[in-house]
């Protein structure tokens, strides 16, 4: 047998992120280009399918480098530190993303504010308040919601991942035959 270098966790974080934030820039091209959200919340839900099937690609091509012999609990731990890194990338891209294109947030607070006005359930003050309060903590909401977003998906790939991929369990007998 071959021995073969796993991938390193960092390592698949970092393509797996870079994928979801070309994803993501198509979204955002569509979105600026007057296409309806429709469209735009599809690419987001591809990204988080990309995101699962990187994960399981990933943590299988881990195992399969550990020929097999690495448990659950292993596999699930390279998976969820894959998914911290791609998470960390991520908050990177919309940090920077919005100190480059701080009309961006703006152009966010409008379309919520239509969006309020079509539901027709909010007062005019209290649609004022919400968008103040969404002002206020925009990094709060921004960074918050793309860590709690990230790390559940990053879970239910990481369960996946390490559920379908094969375990040979270490035979400590193995080593007596031998």
């Amino acid at each position: 047998m071959q021995d073969r270098k796993p991938i390193s966790n960092v390592t698949a974080g970092i393509i797996i992120g870079a994928v979801m934030i070309l994803l993501s820039c198509i979204s955002i091209y569509l979105t600026n280009r007057g296409s309806n959200s429709s469209a735009s919340s599809a690419v987001q839900w591809l990204t988080y399918l990309i995101m699962i099937a990187g994960l399981i690609v990933f943590i299988n091509m881990y195992g399969k480098a550990m020929d097999y012999r690495e448990s659950f609990g292993n596999l699930f731990s390279y998976g969820f530190k894959t998914t911290a890194v791609l998470t960390l990338l991520i908050i990177a891209f919309v940090v920077l993303f919005n100190v480059i294109f701080p009309d961006f947030k703006e152009k966010g607070m409008e379309m919520a504010r239509q969006r309020m006005e079509e539901q027709g359930k909010l007062s005019e003050s209290q649609m004022d308040q919400a968008i103040q309060i969404t002002r206020k903590y925009f990094w709060v909401f921004a960074i918050g919601g793309t860590i709690l977003g990230n790390l559940i998906i990053g879970a239910i790939g990481s369960l996946i991942g390490a559920a379908v991929t094969k375990k040979r369990p270490y035979n400590p007998l193995d080593q007596l035959n031998s």
